[in-house]
């Protein structure tokens, strides 16, 4: 734990080959991380931008973009999931994340088959198979936490997405009959840049709301399940760079930040818990919110279709580069 105290984690929302073998050991050595996570984003540019893939690249010919990009990306996983054993080891989550494809995001069983073979082929118990939440995700949630795979709940903007999540894994960990480990991870920042597009720039929204899911989170006390933050990289540059972490620090939670975010907080972040936040107070911002004639309800569903491709777009240029 970052924090042993409130039990708070610090997990590298990043994933690169020449990283895993520096700077990542470090980071973990030092105890300032405890886990990773990546995405199609992710992927893309450390395949697309990075030297270190072109001698695996090289040797893949014959393979499907697809088989060339999972071969890739098994690699980095499995490095990373072996770097970080000892602290899952030690029950200090070591948790590395991988999202299955998400053009699959609104067909259940082909996310369950994926899922299911992306945790056998890289064989790691640390691995978490990362799940849009989308109604297929959540049907595939319930099945791979059944069987005992953990999983990572991505792309949750609203409350009514985390208590889907956090209902498939108690029903998912129940038919396991033991503990599952499994985040559910609310977006933060995005919400905040598309408030400010709208004339509200004082960078409440995004962590209001996130307050108020992870509030539910654990009111709903699903065992082994945890709010993760994610998207807590600054938008906005009069932020300090960690603003996201100092803002959202709270008993029982990840955040997965970018690795200048996390040195920033490690340097200069107050350790003080900040969440949970009043209901009163959380329930008066979006008061103004509405009254600013702001359907914030319909700007959290805008966010979630708006992540959902932009992941198929990542997706989709490493496979047309392979």
């Amino acid at each position: 734990m970052y924090i042993e105290d409130l039990k708070f984690s610090l997990w590298a929302d990043f994933i690169e080959r020449d990283y895993l073998d520096n700077e990542f050991k470090e980071l973990i050595e030092k105890g300032i991380i405890n886990g990773a996570t990546s995405n199609p984003a992710i992927f893309k540019n450390a395949i697309l931008n990075s030297p270190a893939y072109k001698e695996q690249l090289a040797t893949l010919e014959g393979l499907s973009p697809k088989e060339k990009y999972e071969a890739v990306a098994i690699y980095d996983i499995t490095k990373a999931a072996d770097i970080l054993k000892p602290l899952y080891d030690k029950n200090d989550d070591g948790y590395v994340s991988i999202e299955v494809d998400p053009f699959l995001c609104d067909d259940a069983k082909a996310t369950i088959e994926e899922g299911k073979r992306l945790f056998t082929e890289i064989g790691r118990e640390n691995v978490m198979i990362k799940v849009p939440a989308t109604k297929a995700g959540y049907i595939a949630m319930k099945e791979l936490t059944s069987v005992g795979i953990p999983v990572n709940a991505t792309l949750i903007f609203k409350k009514s997405q985390a208590i889907s999540c956090a209902e498939a894994f108690r029903e998912g960990t129940n038919i396991y009959g033991g503990r599952v480990d499994t985040v559910i991870s609310i977006f933060v920042s995005r919400i905040d840049a598309k408030m400010a597009s709208l004339g509200v720039s004082d960078n409440l929204s995004g962590i209001y709301n996130t307050a108020d899911i992870y509030s539910e989170i654990e009111s709903m006390n699903v065992d082994g399940c945890r709010a993760l933050f994610a998207s807590t990289g600054i938008k906005d540059k009069s932020l300090p760079l960690h603003h996201y972490v100092e803002k959202l620090l709270a008993s029982n939670s990840v955040n997965t930040a970018p690795i200048d975010t996390i040195k920033a907080y490690y340097e200069n972040g107050i350790k003080d818990k900040a969440l949970p936040i009043s209901s009163d107070t959380i329930k008066a911002h979006f008061l103004k919110v509405k009254n600013a004639g702001i359907d914030f309800d319909e700007l959290l569903d805008k966010q979630v279709a708006d992540g959902l491709e932009s992941f198929k777009g990542a997706f989709k240029e490493i496979l047309e580069t392979l």
